[in-house]
């Protein structure tokens, strides 16, 4: 039986969202196509009728989750104009999201796996980086903070959030593992625009 265009699409979304989140979850080489289209409610002779290969499947779940992290980065910089990283860290940093790293950031549970990967899954990260980065360089200039310092401060804000969320999942300690949660919060408030405590 021929599927509509409607239903297709449908399907596509549905693979490419429940792959998101296997993926941040178990990493890209954790979670299977068979195990994807499972999950998806789908056969796994469906999946090469929609994606070329698993790489293409990567890139557009990553990039759907990517584009899930900037819309609510961006809601919580909208509601904290005056102090934008105190609360894009205090959104981030949490046990919650380092609980959940399937519903959570794609950087931060994905992005060892995607400097293995193949170009198209890096040219993904590489503009949701560049996206975040604006973002954040975006609210630190509206603090005062000069272009070339703000964009400075964005990519190593950034890198400290992912890195410590990261980190605070590879401990078994979960002293240690709130400790790096807190320090990097700490670390990334301590600049102009950030408020600190």
């Amino acid at each position: 039986m021929r599927v509509s265009r409607e239903q297709a699409e449908k399907n596509r979304s549905k693979v490419v969202d429940v792959a998101s989140r296997m993926f941040r979850g178990r990493g890209f080489d954790g979670a299977g196509i068979a195990d994807i289209m499972s999950a998806a409610g789908m056969t796994h002779g469906g999946f090469y009728g929609q994606f070329a290969s698993k790489q293409q499947l990567a890139a557009e779940a990553s990039r759907a989750a990517m584009a899930r992290t900037f819309r609510r980065w961006q809601a919580v910089l909208a509601d904290a104009a005056s102090a934008p990283m105190r609360a894009v860290a205090a959104f981030y940093l949490t046990p919650a999201h380092r609980d959940n790293p399937e519903t959570g950031c794609a950087f931060a549970a994905l992005a060892a796996d995607a400097a293995r990967a193949g170009p198209e899954v890096k040219a993904v990260f590489e503009t949701g980086i560049a996206d975040q980065a604006d973002l954040i360089q975006a609210a630190l200039m509206a603090q005062g903070m000069k272009k070339g310092a703000a964009r400075t401060q964005a990519l190593a804000s950034l890198a400290t959030l992912v890195g410590a969320l990261a980190l605070s999942r590879a401990v078994n300690d979960a002293d240690l593992s709130a400790e790096i949660l807190a320090a990097a919060r700490k670390r990334v408030t301590d600049v102009p625009g950030g408020q600190p405590s």
